[in-house]
């Protein structure tokens, strides 16, 4: 049996839609959002009736009857650290979504559980969320920081890497459960993740924290240096956080965010321009051969996925340094709507166990 899904994967200033009929997409649109009608609403989740009614009329523009849909999937937001899965949306999730003190923030993807839990109701089919970046499936060791105040925590580009995952361990004609691999999602940040029979044992904090500097974030900081620049009276705490989360990495160095953009002032013979991109690359094999050590070196596979994935000088480089611990799939581009969608197949179909959010 087929089974119908929408998927709702809410950004700063898009919606994204799709429909899915099993793995065949019906339709897939991105519904962009003017900045000055965003600001009007008081926060994030007051946005939600807004999108709601524009996801409906897009619906309704493609023809598509809400008794049609089995079930509808949102993207996962901020909730608490859970283990990697699909959820049925529930009261208690909605409340951590609500509340910024979990994670220090609000953000836009904590949208999508109240969007599709709302037009799930109205026809009273399911409502999920998939794998959303709070998956913390770390050992104890993984933890340990050195610093006794601060714990090593799992934020990261889980829904595509699980996705992925699961499309390699096919391709090595295995179950996911069965196999070790390491997992790099490289688009505005970068993940790069050992994954152990399934379960994502470790991982940089692909937000504020540890690994390699990425198009957008600055990575891991000498703590000398960062020290002085915190205590130096020129930021404050907000200034630093946007400088290496939002306009760290390639930006900072290079004015650019785009990977392709950079490729092309490499070919005019930019030396900076050069330098800069092979010391993100360096570090992120250098991540990869960390993962490496985690699995022990029993590595059954490595996949490189994101945007920065369809540039074959990112790809050969990486494959450079890092093709004798495994063998290199490359799947370009990120596969949330697939992800999402697929993720509530999978229950639907029984192949997974739905859990329940607490």
């Amino acid at each position: 049996m087929k089974y119908r899904v929408l998927a709702i994967n809410p950004g700063s200033t898009s919606t994204k839609i799709a429909l899915f009929d099993d793995t065949t997409v019906v339709f897939m649109e991105t519904l962009r959002h003017d900045a000055a009608k965003i600001a009007e609403f008081d926060g994030i989740i007051e946005q939600y009736e807004f999108r709601k009614e524009l996801v409906l009329n897009a619906l309704a523009n493609n023809n598509i009857e809400l008794s049609s849909i089995e079930a509808v999937v949102g993207r996962g937001g901020l909730v608490k650290s859970i283990s990697s899965g699909t959820y049925l949306i529930n009261d208690k999730m909605l409340k951590d979504l609500k509340d910024p003190s979990l994670w220090g923030r609000i953000h836009a993807s904590n949208l999508g559980a109240f969007i599709a839990k709302s037009i799930a109701d109205e026809t009273g089919i399911p409502s999920f969320i998939v794998d959303p970046v709070t998956v913390d499936e770390f050992e104890d060791i993984a933890r340990i920081s050195g610093c006794p105040e601060i714990e090593r925590r799992s934020l990261l580009h889980a829904l595509n890497l699980r996705y992925c995952g699961i499309s390699v361990a096919a391709k090595l004609d295995k179950k996911f459960t069965e196999v070790n691999l390491i997992g790099v999602h490289m688009g505005g940040g970068i993940s790069v993740a050992a994954i152990r029979k399934g379960k994502m044992i470790d991982v940089n904090n692909a937000v504020l924290g540890m690994g390699p500097f990425s198009p957008q974030r600055a990575g891991a900081l000498p703590i000398s240096d960062l020290l002085e620049l915190a205590f130096s009276g020129k930021y404050t705490h907000q200034e630093l956080v946007d400088m290496f989360t939002k306009t760290g990495g390639l930006i900072a160095y290079l004015g650019t965010d785009h990977g392709g953009e950079v490729i092309a002032m490499i070919k005019k013979g930019d030396k900076k321009a050069k330098l800069v991109f092979d010391a993100m690359l360096y570090q992120i094999s250098k991540e990869i051969g960390a993962c490496a050590t985690v699995l022990k070196g029993k590595v059954d596979g490595i996949f490189l996925t994101g945007g920065l994935v369809y540039n074959d000088y990112v790809v050969n480089a990486l494959k450079e340094r890092t093709s004798f611990i495994a063998k290199t799939f490359v799947i370009p581009g990120e596969k949330e709507m697939e992800a999402l969608t697929q993720g509530a197949v999978r229950v639907l179909k029984g192949i997974e166990a739905v859990k329940v959010y607490k």
